[in-house]
């Protein structure tokens, strides 16, 4: 339901821009929509969501795919490209309260409560930060995990993503936001990325209108930085970002799986987006498998470089040794 919703947003955007156009939604399943017994960091790597919608663009049955970005690897199989970066919704992290611990917060549920996520990221920072409680694997898509919360009597809380809940309508439903000094968010989280066929000029061309110049650059830094640290699901790597008077500010971190070891840092970079004339069209005009030609290329720069800086910094202070404790932890349970 979600990612029809989403889609049909992107959609409804398109044909305000295009009314000429006629567009047909395909509606597809895919591995990680159909393995729900399996925590998600142990069924390998982010392609889970993706792989069957590629192979539908790479035989030509669709022309554009939606995706929250955060689903997308920083390394798309060749041939692919994300044609757009849609204005970023909220990208925290939200607590959704079991109707008997409505008005709560996680600092005054009860001892030894059970947490539900099926993220690394979350479960490695709150366990940190709130030690008293129990953090446990909660599977399926929005409507399954909320019913799960609601019915079974295991849950206290679940957390999930503040931008799905929105975008579903149930707002109503949260009981507390997550900000970054309790639980930094996942690369890319709270946008939407449209994938698309890397040399379809014309459908590049359609999609490009769709950037959100902040998302876009404040992406870009993210999605450099995992793909510097090479974190994927398997391990916990969550960053925050900002745009402020043309500096945009980029936190990351990194933490074992347990939350006990965690490094963090914070760097910033200038970033111009006033329009300059380009030469020529590049040969890979792709970065971090994005391709927005209609945004300043020497920004697009800026805000890579920063994410490479940044995960360098963490890299050089031994964040590697912590990665590699959490993959092999999470590949041995």
């Amino acid at each position: 339901q979600l990612a029809r919703i989403q889609t049909d947003s992107v959609v409804a955007v398109l044909k305000s821009l295009y009314p000429g156009l006629q567009f047909e939604i395909v509606a597809m399943s895919t591995t990680g929509d159909k393995i729900l017994d399996t925590a998600l960091s142990k069924i390998g790597e982010k392609s889970l969501f993706t792989k069957e919608l590629e192979h539908a663009l790479e035989k030509n049955e669709v022309d554009l795919v939606v995706h929250s970005l955060k689903d997308l690897p920083t390394v798309l199989p060749p041939g692919f490209t994300i044609g757009a970066i849609c204005k970023r919704e909220s990208p925290y992290d939200a607590v959704v309260f079991h109707p008997k611990f409505v008005g709560k917060t996680l600092e005054t549920l009860p001892e030894k409560s059970v947490v539900g996520t099926s993220s690394l990221r979350r479960a490695a920072q709150l366990q940190r930060k709130f030690p008293h409680l129990e953090f446990k694997s909660i599977r399926g898509n929005l409507n399954t995990r909320l019913q799960k919360l609601d019915e079974l009597q295991e849950f206290s809380a679940i957390i999930l993503a503040a931008a799905g809940l929105q975008r579903m309508g149930w707002q109503h439903r949260v009981g507390q936001i997550l900000h970054p000094e309790e639980c930094m968010y996942a690369v890319g989280q709270g946008a939407l990325g449209v994938e698309v066929r890397a040399k379809d000029q014309d459908i590049l061309d359609l999609v490009g209108v769709l950037h959100d110049p902040e998302t876009l650059l404040r992406c870009i830094a993210e999605r450099a930085f995992l793909r510097h640290l090479e974190g994927g699901c398997s391990v916990p790597v969550a960053v925050h970002t900002a745009m402020k008077d043309g500096q945009l500010y980029l936190t990351g971190g990194v933490w074992s799986l347990d939350g006990s070891d965690s490094m963090q840092e914070t760097m910033q970079a200038t970033i111009c987006v006033t329009a300059q004339h380009e030469d020529g069209p590049e040969d890979d005009p792709q970065l971090v498998g994005i391709t927005a030609r209609n945004i300043p290329r020497q920004a697009q720069l800026a805000a890579e470089n920063l994410g490479i800086s940044l995960a360098s910094l963490l890299l050089n202070k031994g964040a590697k040794n912590i990665l590699d404790v959490a993959r092999q932890l999470n590949d041995a349970h």
